[in-house]
């Protein structure tokens, strides 16, 4: 009698020990029923500004191009700038970015999982804002829109390079403790901007 041992890949590790933080920043988001309103929508824009100023520096990491030939097209900063600006919000005021170029890589593979995973979600609340908000790829949901691949082979491309990247043993716990870092970081953003009052285009 033969055993077969499943391989569990990085990308399915990685998933299965954020899973807990994940679950319930999702849970968090949709509590405040950010498509109540195009008010209460602008404020998750915000949250996600402030994400992405924080990771801007991924899309230019050496490593990480190395890895994802297309991650600098998966830069999401400036699109989410012009939502804002379509829903008449000003840009949230600077603070120091959570992330720099010299992030060392299996961290930055962590960050990046988190950038990548809502973008695979945004194609669920794209169609959200769309029905309800009246919002599309060219006006106040540019950055939620999916890619000309469709949004799953646009992650499995991704998964794919993080599975591949030839890290030693001790650097994934690294990946993991990055992943939940962005998840965290993203969280302290929800309870700035899920709470405050439309910021109007100063």
């Amino acid at each position: 009698m033969s055993t077969h041992s499943t391989v569990v890949s990085r990308s399915q590790q990685l998933k299965a020990a954020t899973h807990s933080t994940h679950d319930s920043l999702d849970k968090r988001v949709m509590a405040a029923d950010i498509f109540a309103s195009r008010d209460s929508f602008t404020r998750f824009l915000r949250v996600q500004y402030r994400f992405h100023r924080d990771i801007d520096a991924l899309y230019s990491h050496h490593g990480l191009l190395a890895l994802i030939p297309d991650l600098a097209e998966r830069r999401r900063l400036a699109r989410i700038a012009l939502d804002l600006q379509d829903l008449g919000s000003g840009i949230p005021t600077g603070s120091t970015p959570a992330v720099d170029a010299n992030i060392a890589l299996p961290d930055a593979l962590g960050w990046l999982y988190v950038a990548e995973g809502s973008n695979l979600g945004g194609a669920v609340l794209f169609k959200l804002a769309r029905d309800r908000l009246q919002l599309h790829a060219d006006f106040g949901a540019r950055h939620l829109a999916a890619h000309a691949d469709g949004a799953a082979q646009h992650w499995r491309s991704f998964t794919a390079a993080l599975d591949a990247a030839p890290l030693a043993a001790a650097q994934e716990a690294s990946v993991v403790e990055g992943a939940r870092t962005a998840f965290q970081t993203v969280r302290s953003h929800v309870e700035t901007e899920l709470h405050a009052d439309p910021v109007a285009v100063t």
